[in-house]
């Protein structure tokens, strides 16, 4: 398909993770289809790891990838580093502006919005990725975000959601938004459907992703020492990623005596993880749509994993497999299971990895993106009904294809 080439520029606070990962391939993507691409993001986050992929993705983009300091929480310094970043932007001269989670969603909408007050016709797109989403609407942190979400709903041209969890937490949450919406899945490249084997020295767990509570790493552990409690023995376990609570975990693995079992690696690409773990364990708390349990189901690898925001939409038809997120003793439950029935586990991880692929598409991902660009900009006319588009999308709730309907009026 034959497009009109765009300016197209990513804004996002931390370049790691899941939201990092999301950036990069829909970057790339749309470079290869003709556009003009650059990426903002935070000059103080990341480990040499992530930065190395920041400076992987930058040699490949036209309009550059540039780093300028930006606090995670709110305060006064954003004053200072919303100018900064609008002088680079108004330079950039960029057809869409697409702000990815809370942060890099507010930056993009109020530059964007200054930008259209002085005669620019920048569109403003912004994706949650979770997000402010997680905080509960019931305490005042919470309500603090919400209602600015709310507030920057009327600055907002389109919003992308990467599941349909997260679409219905924005409209319960913030409420139904003003903006054209697009519920897109994340996407994996053709390469990574194919089946990893477990490497000869493998443990039997694996846990893989950000070392904070939200991700349930404490869970993990926890689990782990309630095994040793029952049956007198540790199972061996591999850890492997950064964040803000590593040092937290190394202490809990080292005052339940789980030293010997358990192994700390620092962040690694998944593919190469995964030769370390007989058993992948995703103890979320809380998700929007994690490329980690995309990875392991497209991978073909045994996946404990628990029911939060998009999870369930991945597992589809075997939904039922995941477990309660946040109890212990289900997750504890569950890798005993695993430890008693491999075969069964590698049964299961080959029934669900087969039927990922035609879904979670990074060219499917990209061209549902860019065609909401387009929309936006009047430069193409929808492709679909938007119960159609859905429909294209992998399929929504019943729910979700009434509010696509009222949101795209």
């Amino acid at each position: 398909m034959t497009t009109t080439p765009m300016r197209i520029v990513h804004c996002v606070r931390s370049p790691i993770g899941g939201i990092f990962r999301h950036i990069r391939d829909l970057a790339t993507a749309q470079t290869e289809a003709g556009h003009d691409v650059g990426v903002i993001c935070d000059s103080s986050t990341g480990s040499t790891f992530d930065n190395r992929l920041v400076e992987e993705l930058k040699s490949t983009l036209s309009l550059g990838l540039e780093r300028f300091p930006m606090q995670r929480q709110l305060t006064f310094q954003d004053l200072s580093a919303t100018h900064a970043l609008y002088r680079h932007v108004r330079d950039l001269r960029p057809d869409i502006l697409h702000g990815h989670g809370a942060k890099g969603g507010a930056y993009a909408r109020l530059i964007g919005s200054v930008l259209r007050l002085r005669g620019n016709r920048t569109a403003r797109v912004y994706c949650p990725h979770g997000g402010s989403l997680h905080y509960d609407p019931n305490r005042f942190e919470g309500r603090v975000y919400h209602t600015l979400e709310r507030i920057l709903g009327r600055l907002t041209d389109g919003i992308v959601f990467v599941s349909d969890y997260e679409a219905a937490a924005y409209e319960s949450k913030v409420g139904r938004p003003r903006a054209k919406t697009r519920m897109v899945y994340n996407g994996l490249t053709p390469s990574e459907f194919k089946p990893v084997e477990v490497g000869p020295d493998a443990g039997d767990f694996l846990y893989i992703g950000m070392l904070r509570d939200l991700k349930g790493t404490d869970l993990f552990i926890e689990a782990l020492y309630n095994i040793r409690l029952k049956t007198g023995t540790a199972p061996s376990a591999h850890i492997v990623g950064e964040g803000p609570d590593e040092e937290k975990y190394r202490r809990m693995v080292g005052m339940l005596g789980l030293d010997k079992a358990v192994t700390f690696h620092g962040a690694l690409p998944a593919p190469e993880a995964f030769h370390l773990g007989k058993t992948i364990v995703v103890p979320s708390r809380a998700e929007a749509m994690p490329y980690i349990v995309l990875e392991t189901v497209a991978a073909q690898r045994p996946l404990i994993a628990t029911r939060v925001g998009g999870i369930p939409e991945i597992f589809g038809r075997y939904a039922d497999r995941l477990i309660e997120p946040g109890n212990i003793g289900k997750l504890t439950v569950a890798m005993e299971n695993a430890l008693v029935d491999p075969a069964q586990m590698t049964a299961d991880a080959r029934e669900l990895g087969s039927c990922l692929a035609e879904t979670f598409s990074v060219e499917l991902m990209s061209d549902r993106i860019t065609t909401l660009y387009q929309e936006l900009k009047g430069l193409k006319t929808a492709e679909t009904s938007p119960a159609g588009a859905t429909a294209a999308a992998g399929g929504l709730s019943r729910n979700q294809s009434v509010y696509a309907r009222s949101s795209n009026r």
